[in-house]
Parts: C-alpha cells; structure tokens; sequence
C-alpha cells in the first residue's frame, strides 16, 4: 500500500539528493519541497515551502564530503521540521561521519562520534536510520532508536550473479572480521584476514596473510575505503601470495585524496561500492561498479512509518 503522502514526508540536503530522489521513487511520495543555500558570509540558510505539521518526516542527508557543511545542514533542517510542529523527525544518514573518531585511542583525544550523537537528537532527531557504521557500538551514543541497515545482503547478491569459482572472502584487516564474515556466509565461502598494522593514520604495512588464498578468487570487504592505501597494499599483497584475480567491495566509497589513482594503480579486477556517497564524475572510473542501496532505505523507511520490524529485512 502506498504510503500517506501527506503524512509520510521525505527531504534532503545537498548531500545526494539523487539517492533521496530514488528513495522516495521507491517508496511512491513525492520529493518534499526545501530550499537550502547559504548567506554571503558561509552560513546555511533553510526554508521548509510545505506544511510539515504533524508528519513523520525522514530527512535524507548522508555526513559526507563536505562533512561540516553536510553535518550543519542536516541539523539545520531538523531544527526548521521540529520548529515547524513535525511529529517525528528521522535523520536519514547513510554514512555517518566522524565515525571513525569512537574512542580515546590517546590522551585529551575527543570522541566526536558522540558529540555528532549528542548534537542530532538536540536538533530534533527523534529516530536515526543508517547503515554500516563504522563501529555497531556507536548505535549506544544515543539516547533515541537507532535503526542500522546493512550493504551486506546487497554486495552478496551482486558477487552471486557475476558466478565467480574458488572465491575466498578476505578481511584487510582484523577489525573488519565480522563484516568480511558475513559476506563469506552469504557466498558459502571460506575466510582469509590479512594482518597488518598501521604505524600511522592511512598508513598501513602488511605483516601478513592467514588464511588459503593462493589460486583463488579473492573478495575484499571493508566498510570504508577513504585514501585506498590499505586497499592497495593489501591487494599486492594477496597478489604476491599468488591469488588469481582481486575484487574489493565496500559501503562507503569516501575516495579522498589519492584513493582514485590508487585504485587504478592496484592489481584490483573491480571495485563494487554503494551510493551511500554520491561518486563525482571525476571519480566514476572503469574499475568502479556502483550499487543503489534506496531500495533498501525505501522498505526501512516505509516499515518504520508503519510501525513494523526493520531487522526482518536482513533474515
């Protein structure tokens, strides 16, 4: 049944609009009508041009490049909804920045994972659908319903239907253990982790790797590939331990700095990520296959409304 339009509402940011274009195509709801631009001197500006009283309101923003401006916007916007008399404000956010910032690795080190936390529900987020953070525990940084979706199901159904042999799934690294093991369940493929470490931040050296993957097929999961170089080093190293061909897969293409000539670089067949961060023409190279994860947002969002489970999407 399609939803109440006048009571289902979805908006976005500048962030990627397309994706909350494609989401609000699947849930059948027109596109909701905001202006967002800035003043003369940098600060954002928002006008709300419906009435929002009384609706649930799913604001698609991902915290991508640019983060700050990305982050201000979507606060911004919940701050208009809540002001503007919505009845529940969600904060679509499907990459969430600053989420590598979770802990105190060091001393007088900030967790800003938290103070983004902190800073969404003060603005009016009564719920947060996501996907793939960065670490699962994040989801306790907030004191309001945290819905957390997965790309997993969905990079599983790409690499079925490409009917690869021997495929190995491989983990760059051990944090990455239980995402790389998921996707190995889904292939009924065995697991290999390549153990490294990393003198310095993007920047990692490969120790090692545990696991059979000489002869085979390899499929490299992470949740993030940022500048690529862990990506690349682990890809050579898989090469010199004598794998046949090398797929990497990820949710969040954030692809800064050199991470596009890296990638071209690397001995990688293909590189599968979603559209979580919208990829810039520059960035959209040969080696690159993108996947719309709106479908999945869209059944969230419409199970959200109707009060239904989100986690049955996943069994």
């Amino acid at each position: 049944m399609k939803p109440d339009e006048r009571r289902l509402k979805v908006f976005t940011g500048n962030a990627n609009p397309e994706l909350a274009r494609e989401i609000a195509a699947y849930i059948g709801v027109p596109l909701g009508e905001a202006k967002i631009s800035r003043f003369s001197n940098g600060e954002v500006q928002v006008v709300i041009d419906e009435s929002v009283r009384g609706a649930d309101v799913f604001v698609v923003q991902p915290t991508s490049q640019p983060v700050n401006e990305n982050l201000m916007e979507l606060l911004i916007l919940m701050d208009a909804f809540r002001r503007a008399s919505a009845r529940r404000i969600t904060a679509v956010i499907p990459h969430y920045g600053y989420a590598r910032q979770d802990r105190k690795a060091r001393g007088r080190e900030p967790i800003t994972a938290k103070l983004v936390a902190n800073l969404l529900v003060t603005a009016g987020a009564g719920r947060i659908l996501t996907m793939d953070l960065h670490a699962a525990q994040i989801q306790g940084f907030f004191d309001v319903p945290v819905d957390h979706l997965m790309a997993g199901p969905l990079i599983a159904d790409y690499f079925c239907q490409k009917g690869l042999t021997d495929i190995t799934v491989v983990s760059p690294d051990i944090g990455g253990v239980g995402r790389a093991r998921d996707l190995a369940e889904r292939l009924h493929a065995p697991l290999a982790i390549v153990d490294k470490r990393r003198p310095a931040p993007n920047v990692a050296e490969v120790m090692n790797v545990i696991g059979k993957v000489k002869g085979r097929t390899v499929i490299m999961m992470d949740d993030i590939i940022d500048t690529a170089g862990t990506i690349a080093l682990s890809s050579q190293a898989l090469v010199d331990f004598g794998v046949k061909d090398v797929y990497v897969c990820c949710t969040h293409g954030v692809l800064s700095g050199p991470a596009i000539s890296r990638l071209q670089e690397a001995p990688i067949k293909e590189v599968v990520v979603t559209n979580t961060i919208p990829l810039p023409p520059e960035k959209k190279i040969d080696k690159i296959k993108v996947l719309s994860v709106a479908p999945i947002f869209g059944e969230a969002i419409i199970r959200i409304y109707e009060d239904q489970s989100v986690s049955e999407l996943f069994k």
